[in-house]
């Protein structure tokens, strides 16, 4: 849930007590009695600076510490366990944006078979559930149809860990049978699906995209794909994922853009991006920590909804961050992405992290009179990046301005916003802290060395890492998280909404907030790839977020150009 595109950097020394426990956690140094002159050069790691005194009279703690980490270590708890604690984002004086839940769909007109059936693989949703609807097509001869060209594409573009075509057909069979005897369940019913193989289904593997875990079948189905099936879903195909959450590289090679094969889909969520952008699903769910639905949305010229963090359940999902996950939908527009929100989200017995709010979307609203929307007037004023010979125009510039233009024409009132003074960067070891605990495992068992990427940026090197953080510094940066949700509340009153730049500070900041947003396709830079903009809701705010994206959306036709496929 990590994305490719953003940058590890160590951020200072932390981690003290951490480092001496760490030291034996690697067994070179079991039998190796904790001295005050080891408590001194673990001070280095963290800026600390204690006297030989003080260090002395820590000994015994310390050694007390270390039996405890070893005595934790032996419970093996496996990535399903979840921490005794729960990340709440919700600010002090929040006044949720929805006031009660609604859920209306744009009208649409009469849809009808194509004279080519090929085109179904760009058709929306909609589209598709308006020909099942009316029966002028099965969800046999959809789910056939989507299956086939998964396979024809997969050997290229690398997006399927698994097609899950036995399932795929039996439930489809039992979705004709329902749909022919009047049980319609809704538009999603009989519509073919993909989710990231890192949510769980009970008769498939569940790789994590991982050496370690290639093999591993989980005998559960994640809430988010029970939610989809009752509402009549077809799950055809496990996605590819960078190997646990991080880029686009996976144990099977490297997932790639349709619009431009010798690229990367982009990361993590690699494979539910490049199979929707190519018309072997028409929708799929990934997950975001750090911009895994925004980064390949934007380089596959999908349209990728994150939610509020709480407002999916997390239940059957690998974790990397119990404080920072979130799972959504990678769709062809806006209004397919609200569809498949409005299937999935709501509070879970199973996952204690999902909160309660209400959600209000109307997709017949056409004008954007009325709305207040914020924009980052920095992120946009800025027209270069470097100085000197280095001096570079920002690629999405001018897009992002025309973004800005088409706003104020649908009526849009915008106004200029700034981000907190704060040091969001140094916040957001929070995600490696905790994806090291998550995945501590491989570190004890030195099965981190199995994994396909082994460079300084990489998970294994980051696992080792962070178990020198220490629980001080941890809890400290959540402190300050603490600060950064309840500042960006404030500046965000009065607004519906903001908008900004897909690549900027929002990116790091709103994972941290648990803000929601949207990307959605505004433009093509000059080699013919897709480009995006961001909408961002208050939190909990999806539905006038939505509303407004789908207006943007609607006056423009970026979402409706597809890759040509001429591999």
């Amino acid at each position: 849930m990590k994305n490719s595109v953003t940058k590890y950097v160590t951020l200072g020394a932390v981690g003290a007590l951490s480092f001496i426990s760490g030291a034996f956690v690697i067994k070179t140094y079991e039998s190796v009695p904790l001295t005050v002159s080891i408590i001194q050069e673990a001070e280095k790691i963290i800026g600390q600076n204690f006297t030989p005194a003080q260090a002395d009279s820590m000994l015994n703690m310390l050694n007390g510490f270390n039996n405890s980490y070893e005595s934790l270590h032996k419970l093996n708890m496996p990535n399903s366990v979840v921490p005794a604690l729960n990340f709440n984002p919700v600010p002090v004086g929040f006044v949720s944006p929805d006031s009660k839940n609604g859920f209306k769909l744009d009208k649409t007109t009469g849809t009808k078979m194509p004279a080519d059936k090929n085109e179904l693989a760009f058709y929306t949703i909609r589209q598709l559930a308006e020909l099942l609807r009316t029966k002028q097509i099965s969800s046999v001869e959809l789910t056939t149809f989507f299956i086939d060209r998964l396979k024809k594409y997969n050997p290229i573009l690398q997006f399927a860990v698994t097609i899950t075509e036995q399932h795929a057909l039996k439930k489809a069979a039992e979705a004709d049978a329902e749909i022919k005897a009047g049980r319609y369940r809704g538009v999603l019913h009989g519509i073919p699906f993909g989710v990231k193989d890192l949510l769980a289904q009970k008769d498939y593997k569940t790789t994590f995209g991982s050496v370690a875990y290639k093999d591993q079948q989980l005998n559960i189905d994640a809430t988010v794909v029970s939610k989809l099936e009752a509402a009549g879903g077809i799950l055809v195909a496990k996605t590819t994922l960078g190997e646990l959450a991080m880029g686009d590289v996976w144990f099977g090679g490297k997932t790639k853009n349709p619009w431009d094969i010798t690229r990367g889909s982009s990361g993590s969520s690699a494979g539910s991006a490049s199979a929707v952008s190519a018309g072997c699903l028409p929708y799929a769910i990934g997950s975001e920590t750090l911009g895994s639905i925004v980064s390949p949305s934007t380089e596959c010229g999908d349209t990728g909804l994150r939610p509020s963090f709480g407002r999916v359940s997390k239940y059957g999902a690998m974790a990397l961050s119990w404080s920072m996950d979130k799972l959504g939908p990678i769709a062809r527009n806006v209004e397919d992405a609200a569809l498949v929100f409005n299937a999935i989200q709501g509070t879970d017995s199973k996952d204690l992290s999902t909160i309660a709010a209400p959600f209000s979307y109307d997709g017949t609203i056409k004008t954007l009179k009325g709305y207040k929307i914020g924009y980052v007037k920095a992120d946009f004023d800025r027209a270069y990046f470097g100085t000197g010979a280095n001096r570079r125009m920002v690629p999405n510039h001018a897009t992002d301005s025309a973004t800005l233009v088409k706003l104020k024409e649908l009526g849009a009132e915008l106004v200029p916003i700034e981000y907190p003074q704060m040091p969001v960067g140094a916040m957001t070891f929070i995600l490696d802290a905790e994806a090291a605990a998550a995945f501590q495992e491989l570190v004890l068992s030195h099965r981190d060395d199995q994994l396909v990427q082994q460079h300084k940026n990489a998970w294994p090197n980051i696992f080792r890492a962070s178990q020198f953080i220490s629980a001080a510094e941890y809890i400290q940066a959540n402190r300050a998280r603490t600060l950064l949700i309840q500042n960006w509340y404030e500046k965000l009153e009065g607004l519906d909404l903001y908008i900004t730049p897909t690549s900027s500070t929002n990116l790091s900041m709103t994972n941290l907030t648990g803000n929601p947003c949207v990307v959605v396709p505004n433009g093509f830079n000059q080699r013919g790839r897709p480009m995006s903009i961001t909408f961002m809701g208050q939190l909990f705010g999806e539905g006038k977020m939505l509303q407004a994206a789908k207006i943007y959306q609607d006056a423009t036709d970026f979402h409706k150009k597809h890759p040509s496929l001429n591999f």
